[in-house]
């Protein structure tokens, strides 16, 4: 019998693609000079936080830099809330088909990690992991290493100062009131990287900021009796952990502290020599969190974590891979989180077998400058605790959304989605558009399988 990792196997030393997704989805060819893979995926961050994407409220010079060196894409859409952003990033399906519950991972997914794994990658994954509570299962889904918060923890347990739960590799890492997390983390791939800078190895970074709770950062001023003072920690009360503050003066800390995170990742790749050879991936796994106010242009952004409109589900995608992606081009092309998985296999030419039965599609070609096959739509079903009754579901392109229940929004003039179109009053285009988009919502309209259809 042909197990699923036996058919990896074959399908990895054969050199190609199972099916015909070898040329969709537009792989490397077999025996090149396999890139390196690094993907960030921040923490509550919507596409308005970005320098780079027009956003002012923040500072982002690092991640401005790597679009100015790469590309950056205008309507990158994650799911509304973490845990399933997560599952959709690491499989390449919809929730739809194989989502659970809140904090799950399903039992019998194929994440990127394990395909990767098997094509002789070394594996790491370090930050928030909040996809089951179970340490042994890491090395299971493909990861040689890890550093991880929430695999034991829940989310009360302190993961900036004096962080405490942190998993590496298997062991409790002791507590230290004198650490940051985000710093234990990226030190964690800083250190993987140069051990395995002669071999090619895929960094999964999903990111611990800048979630809340708001709080200072190393670099914060700290106040203490009316008085700003540089960045010692014993100097302010703890505020870590335990319920979200009401105040969000320390989420543009949070934000410079990420992107501070990024720049040392960089430059770290820059002085091993490794920087050509990485395609390096910035994104978020959801909106901003609602008490954010934030400037895009002239244009207020609330953050709609948790929300199916724009400011729910949009999120930046930034990539850089010297000598490959072109330098400071735009583009328009809809991505969502399904297309990661494709894309991530494609570049390192690695088989997606035919069984998995992926949704995403391949942006490698436009990584490369070339056209591709844009997407016309995305497809979005979104339940937080699996429960179909409770699931939304909608197709979406760049100007256009249709809900399963009806609701038509052009979201390029109404992004709060306040005025439903009415069918009588659509232009022809419109028209045509929303034709196209049911016929999505069609197609996935008995997709989620009975075991799953919960109430």
């Amino acid at each position: 019998m042909i197990t699923r990792r036996n058919f990896l196997r074959l399908c990895t030393a054969a050199g190609v693609m199972a099916g015909p997704l070898a040329s969709l989805l537009g792989a490397q060819k077999p025996g090149s000079n396999r890139p390196n893979i690094l993907l960030m995926m921040a923490d509550d961050l919507g596409y308005e936080c970005i320098g780079a994407n027009g956003g002012t409220s923040y500072k982002t010079p690092n991640l401005n830099r790597l679009a100015a060196e790469g590309m950056r894409f205008e309507h990158c859409y994650a799911q509304p809330l973490c845990t399933p952003s997560r599952v959709q990033i690491m499989t390449g399906i919809y929730n739809v088909r194989d989502y659970i519950d809140f904090g799950s991972l399903p039992s019998d997914a194929t994440p990127f990690s394990q395909l990767f794994k098997e094509a002789g990658y070394a594996t790491s994954i370090a930050g928030k992991w909040q996809l089951g509570m179970d340490r042994t299962m890491i090395r299971q889904l493909g990861f040689d290493e890890y550093c991880l918060w929430s695999l034991e923890a829940d989310e009360k347990t302190p993961r900036y100062r004096g962080p405490t739960g942190f998993i590496q590799n298997g062991k409790e890492l002791p507590a230290d009131k004198n650490l940051y997390g985000p710093d234990v983390v990226s030190d964690f791939l800083l250190d993987f990287i140069t051990r395995n800078k002669t071999r090619p190895f895929l960094c999964y970074y999903p990111m611990l900021l800048p979630h809340a709770p708001f709080s200072p950062t190393p670099d914060s001023p700290m106040r203490q009796n009316g008085s700003e003072r540089g960045g010692v920690f014993t100097r302010v009360k703890n505020i870590f952990g335990g319920k979200e503050p009401k105040k969000t003066q320390y989420f543009p800390d949070m934000v410079a502290y990420m992107d501070k995170i990024v720049g040392k990742l960089a430059a770290h790749l820059e002085k091993l020599g490794l920087r050509d050879n990485t395609l390096t991936l910035f994104t978020g796994d959801n909106g901003t969190s609602q008490n954010i106010h934030t400037m895009l242009g002239n244009k207020e952004v609330i953050g709609a974590k948790g929300s199916t409109t724009d400011a729910g589900t949009r999120v930046p995608l930034i990539a850089t891979w010297p000598k490959v992606a072109p330098k400071g081009k735009v583009s328009s092309d809809l991505v969502d989180f399904t297309d990661f998985l494709p894309t991530l296999c494609a570049a390192a030419a690695i088989p997606v077998p035919r069984e998995l039965a992926i949704d995403g599609r391949s942006f490698l070609p436009q990584l490369r400058g070339d056209k591709g096959r844009p997407r016309e739509w995305i497809y979005c079903w979104y339940s937080k605790g699996g429960g179909s009754a409770k699931a939304v579901d909608f197709a979406r392109n760049q100007r256009y959304k249709l809900y399963r229940n009806g609701q038509f929004y052009d979201v390029r003039t109404d992004s709060l989605e306040k005025h439903n179109l009415p069918q009588t009053s659509l232009d022809e285009h419109a028209k045509k558009t929303r034709a196209m988009l049911q016929s999505v919502l069609d197609k996935y309209r008995d997709a989620r399988p009975e075991k799953l259809r919960t109430a």
